[in-house]
């Protein structure tokens, strides 16, 4: 029987709440309804069962050292787990490649850990005959890195005779060494005359890496020049000399957003003025100086404009040029260099310098800078800039110095 036209027809179910609708010609059921729970519940029987997790292999002393090490976050584990694993390992599991990491971890994190160093200090002396130079260098990284001498009494025959015998097989790596060795003030002088030699200088010139080896000779002769004076072997020739850290570390350039550095500069230019401080000014043979100060004799502080900023190099010249010259002539200007000692600039947990950064400030205080070090305590327990201002005045007022009323 037809419908007259404009009557509505029956109207369809409408699904309840939460049913779970189907396509065109399918039925509607309740998402929690016991015909879909039962479904559900068959589906995951025919499922195959999960295999269970492997068993983790039980790792002996040398192996989770190296597992250790081996992990991405390094400093998930504390130094007490490589201690011990250290000490649970038997001879044959410490290989050169497991040392190399625990050298490598040490540097890179800063951890000045003399159990672990001098098990790397006896390892290397153990296996002398067995390491390359290539080897040797990481091994010894950390002890420069750390500023840590170790106690074992053949760590440096064991070196000196390794630079001897490896010297002109990698020739990096052996420089590598000695800039370790030039950190701890331990330079053999059978190896400076190797890497002094024209022959060795004419083969590194042409080689990949020949900016970087000339500025470690660089650095290297700096030390001859000013730490070894009972040094009579070839030098670095003056032309192939270039600056030695021209400008700020890489190290502090990635942290600069951590570095006080910004808050000094402030504070100096408005307690001195603009005129009387230059800040990252390299000084020969090319370390890069914080903050430097011109005093005169009275302690004034003077314009830097007004004077030569840069102390004679090398500093024996200069005394033969006082002895030459008269009392009238000679410059009294002494040059103050503030140096920031952040808090990267040190060990972890603790007080000792970095290798590279006393290594910087002893060449400077030999050259004949005077030295003003703002520790990072110092600086972070200042409360804004008026009292960093304060803290300034008397860390210069401490040295003597003194300046006008246009300083600020």
């Amino acid at each position: 029987m037809r419908r007259p036209r404009g009557e509505p027809g029956p109207r369809a179910p409408r699904p309840t709440e939460g049913a779970t609708c189907a396509g065109p010609g399918e039925s509607c059921f309740p998402s929690d309804g016991p015909l879909v729970c039962a479904l559900e519940q068959e589906r995951r029987l025919r499922l195959p069962p999960k295999p269970p997790p492997p068993l983790q292999p039980l790792l002996r002393g040398g192996q989770r050292l190296e597992a250790a090490l081996s992990c991405p976050r390094f400093l998930r584990y504390p130094r007490q787990h490589l201690i011990s694993s250290l000490a649970e390992a038997r001879p044959e599991e410490l290989t050169p490649h497991v040392m190399v990491l625990l050298a490598q971890h040490l540097a890179r994190h800063r951890l000045r850990e003399p159990q672990l160093l001098e098990a790397i200090a006896h390892f290397l002396v153990v296996q002398e005959t067995q390491l390359s130079s290539k080897v040797v260098q990481k091994l010894v990284l950390p002890f420069g890195r750390l500023n840590y001498l170790p106690l074992e009494q053949q760590f440096m025959p064991c070196l000196e005779r390794i630079l001897a015998r490896e010297a002109g097989v990698a020739p990096l790596a052996t420089v590598n060494i000695l800039m370790s060795l030039c950190q701890l003030r331990c330079l053999p002088f059978r190896a400076l005359h190797f890497v002094f030699s024209p022959g060795f200088i004419n083969y590194i010139s042409g080689t990949p890496h020949a900016l970087i080896v000339r500025r470690y000779l660089s650095l290297l002769d700096t030390a001859v020049e000013l730490e070894l004076p009972g040094y009579r072997g070839p030098r670095l020739p003056r032309r192939q000399q270039v600056p030695i850290f021209p400008q700020p570390l890489i190290t502090d350039r990635a942290r600069c957003k951590y570095s006080h550095k910004d808050i000094v500069a402030e504070g100096l230019r408005q307690l001195l003025g603009e005129e009387k401080y230059r800040q990252d000014l390299t000084v020969p043979p090319g370390y890069c100086t914080d903050f430097l100060l011109c005093v005169g004799s009275s302690g004034a502080v003077l314009p830097v404009r007004t004077q030569d900023p840069f102390l004679p190099y090398p500093p024996r010249s200069c005394l033969q040029g006082q002895a030459a010259s008269s009392p009238t002539t000679r410059d009294p200007a002494q040059r103050v260099v503030l140096v920031l000692r952040e808090r990267w600039h040190f060990c972890r947990d603790g007080r000792v310098l970095l290798g590279s950064r006393a290594l910087r400030e002893r060449h400077l205080g030999l050259m004949g800078y005077q030295l003003l070090p703002l520790p990072f305590e110092e600086l972070e327990s200042q409360r804004g800039l008026p009292q960093l201002k304060s803290y300034l005045r008397q860390k210069l007022q401490a040295l003597g110095l003194r300046w006008g009323p246009e300083g600020g």
